[in-house]
């Protein structure tokens, strides 16, 4: 698939199906994401992989790692223990803060961030769906315990990658003069001026 409609056309995919990523596809995957811009070259982002079994063994830390998680209804234990298998691979985008003089903590999240970016729309390009998820669990110490990171280490998302298995909603069409400005000098004015 050609990159500018890769870019231009891909979706986020919630529904998510096997059979399995090959390994092919997830090296391919993992080059596009470490292409991503790196100021200093401080390769600040690391990649977990989570498929097979391990998904439910990390699911049942997710729900153990919920505060309170004993007094949830079933339903929602269920939700919680449930929430990797919406995918057959799972992929988790860690960020590696450290100190440099040039380089601020924004641009080495704002790095891995690029490096999942690549990854969605690599996925894109090769058929499969993906969806860059957040939420409470990038914030528990049961997980990030459970992944072994250090306290310099920030999840940055959960990437779900798998086929599309779901009727996919077109997003609606966004005209570029609605968020874009020239600033000429003196104030910004609407480009579509």
């Amino acid at each position: 698939m050609d990159a500018i409609k890769a870019i231009t056309e891909r979706v986020s995919v919630p529904q998510l199906t096997g059979p399995d990523i090959t390994m092919a596809q997830k090296e391919t995957l993992f080059q596009a994401a470490l292409r991503a811009p790196d100021h200093a070259w401080l390769r600040p982002s690391r990649y977990i992989t989570i498929s097979g079994d391990a998904r439910s063994t990390l699911g049942e830390i997710f729900l153990q790692s919920t505060p309170e998680w004993e007094s949830l209804s079933e339903e929602r234990q269920q939700k919680l223990r449930g929430m990797l298998q919406r995918a057959p691979l799972v992929i988790v985008a860690v960020t590696r803060v450290q100190d440099h003089p040039k380089v601020p903590r924004d641009e080495l999240l704002l790095s891995t961030g690029a490096g999942i970016q690549n990854m969605l729309t690599a996925a894109w390009a090769l058929g499969l769906g993906a969806i860059w998820r957040t939420g409470d669990m990038v914030h528990s110490e049961g997980v990030r315990q459970a992944l072994e990171l250090t306290t310099d280490d920030v999840i940055t998302g959960f990437v779900y990658i798998g086929h599309v298995n779901c009727t996919l909603k077109q997003p609606p069409v966004m005209l570029s003069t609605d968020f874009v400005s020239e600033w000429n000098g003196e104030t910004l004015v609407k480009t579509n001026d």
